[in-house]
C-alpha cells in the first residue's frame, strides 16, 4: 500500500486520515492510499486540524502556512495541500516518518 500523492500547481495534494485524541501526534501508517496520522489534540474547535498542520509541516520540513486542508475540514478523512515539496519529496519524507 502507497499513499497516493498528486502533484500540484506549487506543490503535493494528498489523503489524510486523522485520529485526534492520541497520546502524541505521530505518523502512524497508509490507510487506503491516505496517510494515517495520530494526534494528540481532540477533534474540537479546529484544534485537530491545527495538530495535523503542524505535524504534517514538521514531516514535509514546510513552515505551517504551507499546509493547507482543502476539504474535510470537519471529517477524519482530509484532503491536504502542502506548497513547495515534489512529489518525490513526499515520498521520501513519507518513508522517513514511516521508519
Amino acid at each position: 500500500e502507497s499513499v497516493r500523492i498528486d502533484a500540484t500547481g506549487d506543490g503535493i495534494a494528498l489523503a489524510v486520515k486523522v485520529v485526534p485524541g492520541a497520546s502524541r501526534s505521530a505518523v502512524a501508517g497508509v490507510w487506503d492510499d491516505a496517510l494515517r496520522t495520530c494526534v494528540a489534540a481532540p477533534s474540537e474547535s479546529g484544534k485537530a486540524n491545527a495538530a495535523v498542520k503542524k505535524l504534517l509541516a514538521s514531516i514535509f520540513n514546510v513552515k505551517r502556512g504551507a499546509v493547507s486542508i482543502l476539504s474535510g475540514h470537519s471529517r477524519p478523512l482530509k484532503r491536504i495541500e502542502i506548497g513547495g515539496v515534489t512529489v518525490a519529496e513526499a515520498r521520501e519524507a513519507i518513508a522517513a516518518a514511516l521508519r
